[in-house]
């Protein structure tokens, strides 16, 4: 390494305090057009004019097969020398020595910034910016900048930097933002959530990543502008009167003005050049802006993402386009099948009075869209008990058609599965139903429904006489196991919000209001997440490692379901299957409180969970993270009794025909109230919450609550294999997609899981906003209500409109496309051919 002479700042040029200028161009006199010219890899040009840029004509600092990789580290600052310099200098040193023979990279270090006006410019690879603050360059100095890397020049920020040459703009766009008024001076320790986990900075780091430094606020938030690979948490450290939030960007890159830029707020301490994992974000750093390795610098930058309505609104009176939305599945040739519940348009009669026999009578729809041929089929529909309309609980309906899937080997047997209460079954005097899983056939010649085909799988009875909460999702597993979601068919009335517990109404002896009756009875499908295996014939058997196995007893009798994969659950609308894993995703709507109660417990949590293993879930007992609601029985429910056990349940209401001695409930991973996400409280000796709102504290800051209607979505897995041009990129591969029916500050995220703890009730290790890149507002994906990837790696997503129980102009099937292009550099643009 050689290192040259340090001047004080006043030694290189009298300091300036110039106004913003206009951006200089290629080069503002000969001395910057030679260095150009020996980035371009020709001969000086005259002053004035511009060098071409053409791709095949570029000839980038060291080229491809060279073995001459070189990274200036250059480190003015316009005051005193930040203790980061030497440290710095020699951590860039030992990291270029590094690593196999084919990625070590020579250093040098200069604090005179005249090197940015020699042609000896154009032999760097990369430049880094070991500076402190304050206007370090010339017009003449930063154009020369500019033209190295509009020639394909690497960039390499770290803390400080980001207050260097306060007057640029070009200079803010390449750092990305500039740090806040305020900024907490000390270090302090804090978390740093690392989102990436491909990127070659930050894909040998851990997942949450716990350190000392200097933590920088922003004036304003990049995120969405550059690609953010790591997050710090602020509520792990006191981030000051600066504090951007809960999304904190603290490391991120993009492909700036024909090169490569990358920074890192952290290194604000000479012993974070010390620490083996920064070395390791450095060198991952430099490795691309080196051209030693590629990296995906586009893939959150919102810019990138193209969100298309593919349907249009329906005719007048029909529902040619779309129905009430409810859900959807992609086939393997691309086409997208989406149904309808039951709602129609405005015109659609609505008839509420049980002594009409067509009371809450509705067409559950099924319409195909290819996007072969940019239009939609109307595939057909399935009557339903399923349109009632709103109003209270004893007239609002959200029984239907409520789920679809594809059997697996769809293409060659036209099988398709629908999840719907028939009105054929209903009976008006008790006020029952029949909710059922059949399996269909599609026509292949027409996309046409077959209603003669039917062959039911599955069917278990439903009160109809109360809304609601009758869920609907299904998905499969790689073992061809099918997974179906069932809601508590219970009344969100009688109990205050809280628990559902209320044993007390009832309808010719049907219990409506008790959720132990159904998600907490053993004995009982509503409530649930069913497994089932479906077999030729149209019937199903039973897989290995259910909860249970529809023999258990208590007192003598059976009192199970082996069909049961997962109890305790609310109103699962959405589920997921990861097939890579087999790990099922679910989320499910809370009750009504607003507020926590000491008397009664949790408010109402929206709630999200990765399900590793058949387990209990918790409702009507707990919610949460194992949050205990107070029990009620008769002869008043009124008076509440003593606390739920979370690890020794017991369901003693009258309305229980199962078991009594239930599993435990299991910590969830994800929940929201209205006051935010993660709510957590003080617990006594007994581990019963405070549940008062002043003591309340928040895990998850980046969820929002209110209006709350948790939508689960998918986990993406990037196909390496596609040759599809709309595909997202490898950055989300792995993620969890979560959200919410509504937009705004409602959840809309990416999560990241950390394996190790997800199936047990791990919080996430970082989220991810998707609101820039799934479209919120009015004219936007507004009300979510269902979301998949497609073959093709597009997010398809359904918005329901803007009523309820209706279609409407605004209900409409969305694709959602990347088009932001490969990793840089291009592999002919490598340093060395033996790079990655």
């Amino acid at each position: 390494m050689r290192r040259t002479s340090r001047q004080k700042p006043s030694e290189v040029r009298g300091l300036s305090t110039r106004r913003p200028r206009e951006r200089y161009g290629w080069a503002a006199g000969l001395t910057a057009a030679a260095v150009t010219a020996a980035l371009l890899g020709g001969t000086p040009a005259l002053a004035g004019t511009a060098p071409e840029r053409s791709a095949t004509t570029l000839n980038l600092p060291s080229p491809p097969g060279s073995d001459n990789v070189r990274v200036l580290v250059f480190h003015a600052s316009a005051g005193e020398e930040p203790p980061t310099v030497d440290a710095g200098i020699a951590a860039i040193e030992k990291l270029g020595q590094q690593g196999p023979a084919g990625e070590h990279f020579s250093v040098e270090a200069t604090a005179d910034p005249a090197v940015f006006t020699k042609p000896r410019l154009g032999t760097f690879n990369a430049v880094v910016f070991l500076t402190g603050g304050g206007d370090l360059l010339d017009p003449d100095q930063e154009a020369g900048l500019e033209a190295y890397m509009e020639a394909g020049g690497g960039f390499l920020g770290i803390h400080d930097a980001a207050r260097a040459e306060p007057y640029s703009e070009w200079f803010t766009g390449l750092i990305g933002a500039r740090p806040a008024a305020q900024s907490p001076a000390a270090a302090q320790r804090a978390t740093v959530e690392v989102g990436d986990r491909a990127n070659p900075a930050t894909k040998d780091l851990p997942v949450q990543w716990k350190r000392p430094d200097q933590w920088i606020n922003w004036a304003e938030n990049p995120s969405g502008s550059v690609h953010t690979v790591a997050r710090v948490r602020e509520n792990t450290y006191r981030p000051g009167d600066g504090a951007n939030g809960w999304d904190h960007p603290m490391s991120w890159c993009h492909d700036y003005d024909g090169g490569r830029s990358f920074y890192t707020g952290m290194g604000g301490t000479a012993d974070s050049f010390q620490e083996a994992d920064f070395r390791a974000h450095l060198r991952g750093a430099l490795m691309w802006t080196t051209r030693l390795a590629r990296a995906d610098c586009q893939a959150t930058i919102t810019t990138n993402y193209t969100a298309e309505r593919v349907t249009s609104p329906n005719k007048p009176g029909m529902s040619d386009q779309i129905g009430e939305p409810h859900g959807l599945v992609t086939a393997k040739d691309g086409r997208v099948f989406y149904i309808g519940r039951g709602g129609g348009d405005g015109a659609a009669p609505v008839v509420t009075d049980w002594s009409d026999p067509n009371v809450g009578k509705g067409e559950g729809t099924v319409h195909i869209w290819d996007p072969k041929t940019k239009k939609v089929t109307a595939a057909g529909s399935v009557t339903v008990f399923g349109n009632k309309g709103g109003g209270d609980e004893l007239v609002k309906n959200e029984e239907g058609l409520l789920g679809i899937e594809l059997d697996p080997d769809f293409l060659s047997n036209g099988w398709i599965y629908l999840h719907y209460t028939p009105h054929s079954q209903i009976n008006r005097d008790t006020q029952m139903a029949e909710r059922r899983v059949s399996r269909f056939t599609i026509d292949p010649a027409t996309d046409k429904l077959d209603l003669s085909s039917e062959k039911v799988l599955l069917k278990w009875p439903v009160q109809i006489h109360s809304c609601c909460h009758a869920g609907g999702g299904m998905a499969w597993d790689s073992k061809n196991n099918l997974y179906i979601a069932t809601g508590d068919n219970n009344s969100s009335q009688f109990s205050d919000g809280y628990s559902g517990n209320n044993p007390e109404p009832a309808y010719k002896g049907v219990s409506f209001a008790d959720a132990r009756r159904t998600a907490g009875n053993t004995h009982n499908l509503n409530g649930k997440i069913l497994r089932i295996h479906p077999e030729q014939d149209g019937t199903y058997s039973l897989p290995e490692g259910n909860l249970f196995t529809g023999k258990e007893t208590d007192e003598g009798g059976g009192k199970t379901r082996g069909e049961i994969y997962v109890m305790g659950v609310r109103n699962p609308s959405r589920i997921s299957v990861d097939k890579k894993t087999d790990t099922l995703y679910a989320g499910w709507v809370g009750p009504d409180a607003t507020e926590p109660s000491p008397t009664w417990g949790p408010a109402k949590y929206d709630t999200f969970a990765a399900i590793t293993h058949p387990s209990n879930r918790g409702w009507p007992f707990c919610m949460g993270n194992k949050q205990p609601y107070r029990d009620r029985n008769l002869p008043d429910p009124t008076k509440p009794l003593g606390w739920y056990d979370c690890d020794h349940l017991k369901n003693e209401s009258p309305n229980n025909d199962g078991l009594v001695n239930i599993p435990p409930a299991e910590a969830n991973n994800i929940w929201y109230s209205p006051q935010g996400g993660g709510a957590d409280f003080p617990r006594d000796a007994n581990g019963v919450p405070s549940y008062q709102l002043s003591e309340q504290k928040l895990l998850l800051p980046w969820l929002k609550g209110g209006g709350q209607a948790a939508m689960d979505g998918p986990v993406y897995r990037y196909d390496a294999d596609s040759a599809s041009k709309d595909k997202w990129p490898a950055y989300w591969d792995g993620k969890w997609f979560v959200g919410d029916f509504y937009d705004g500050d409602q959840p809309r995220h990416a999560v990241v899981m950390d394996p190790k703890t997800a199936g047990s009730g791990g919080l996430p290790a970082h989220a991810e906003s998707l609101d820039k890149i799934i479209p919120v507002g009015a004219d936007g994906i507004r009300n979510l209500m269902g979301w998949t990837f497609g073959p093709d790696g597009a997010l398809y997503v359904l918005d329901y409109g803007r009523g309820f129980f209706t279609s409407d102009a605004k209900s409409a099937l969305w694709r959602v496309t990347y088009t932001g292009g490969a990793p840089t550099p291009v592999p002919s643009q490598l340093a060395r051919k033996a790079a990655r």
